[in-house]
């Protein structure tokens, strides 16, 4: 097994639902080459993503990626010192093809491998964007199949403060979209559509659940099947009714993220997952962390959604704190955060 040295070069993959990816990346935070390819377009037609046709998009894609993100960075596999690799939550499929990959890599290479917490990740991916962020911070992750909130104090250590109780943020506006009849992915369908609408045109609720740090929103996507039910509508209702369902969600998430600032008594918001590239909910954080003199920090779209820049940040602070993972690693489809290395 080769030695971890600090200057060593890792390669991180991510398959944790629908799209693929692999880094390139040297410590601190320099990422010296990303391959990407998405499975959008393959999940459109089936309305969401297809856990079985995902696998097999990562096994399809994950070798030619890897040889891109390399040649990118102009470097070969004998110049990798370490391997990192998501290990859930997500897709079990999905997730096991980059475990087998990666573990099959670090064997072969004769390297450390760490596994990577999906979440924690996605966090991590904050300093790509702000390497000088200080620790503790708020940390809101917001996807389609997570909605999270975390103290997060030195060392990446998570404490979590709030979860959704049914529906996550992501996946209520992806089924909102496919109630109206929009297609996949439905929260940037949301999103455009709400642009030209008034946010106020609708009463839909909020589900405050006595001011706790959780969050619900299988409430608002069946006021939304009721309200549909009950008027009629078309294409020209269609913005109104968007940007008053997004803004109940925005509104949820906004006002709960502040109380939790409020309460640790916090001076920086981190948000971060697939949801966070939403320039509403980035707004409205930015209009309620305003009056309490809190920053708000939100990385550009493409560190918001999945990525294996994310899953290398957060390897590498792994490796250097001595979280290493074995070859007997596994995927896990439920992790909690905290539990991504063993």
């Amino acid at each position: 097994m080769r030695n971890f040295s600090p200057d060593s070069l890792m390669l991180a993959i991510e398959t944790s639902c629908d799209e693929t990816a692999v880094a390139v990346f040297q410590a601190p935070d320099r990422v010296l080459g990303h391959a990407l390819a998405s499975q959008v377009a393959v999940h459109r037609r089936f309305g969401g993503v297809v856990p079985e046709v995902a696998s097999r998009c990562h096994l399809e894609a994950i070798d030619g990626l890897l040889q891109k993100a390399l040649a990118d960075a102009g470097v070969t596999l004998a110049d990798i010192g370490a391997v990192a690799v998501t290990r859930g939550p997500g897709l079990i499929g999905a997730v096991l093809v980059g475990v087998s990959y990666a573990k099959a890599l670090a064997w072969g290479l004769k390297v450390p491998l760490v596994g990577v917490n999906h979440l924690e990740a996605h966090v991590a991916a904050a300093f790509l964007y702000r390497p000088d962020l200080q620790f503790p911070f708020l940390a809101m992750v917001v996807s389609g199949g997570h909605t999270s909130l975390y103290r997060v104090d030195e060392g990446l250590v998570f404490a979590e403060l709030g979860r959704t109780i049914d529906d996550a943020a992501g996946e209520a506006l992806d089924k909102g979209a496919k109630l109206l009849g929009l297609p996949y992915p439905g929260g940037p369908e949301i999103e455009r559509l709400a642009a030209r609408g008034r946010a106020d045109a609708i009463a839909f609720p909020r589900a405050w659940l006595d001011q706790r740090l959780d969050f619900s929103f299988s409430g608002l996507k069946t006021a939304l099947r009721v309200y549909l039910e009950k008027h009629a509508w078309g294409t020209e209702q269609l913005p109104d009714i968007a940007a008053s369902y997004q803004e109940a969600v925005v509104d949820a998430l906004s006002a709960k993220a502040m109380w939790a600032v409020a309460r640790e008594n916090l001076s920086t918001l981190v948000v971060v997952g697939g949801v966070a590239a939403n320039q509403r909910l980035k707004a409205a954080m930015e209009e309620r962390a305003r009056p309490i003199g809190c920053e708000v920090v939100v990385p550009p779209p493409p560190l918001c959604t999945d990525n294996a820049a994310m899953v290398a940040a957060a390897g590498m602070r792994m490796m250097q704190a001595g979280r290493e993972s074995g070859l007997e690693l596994d995927a896990a489809a439920r992790l909690p955060v905290g539990g991504g290395h063993s």
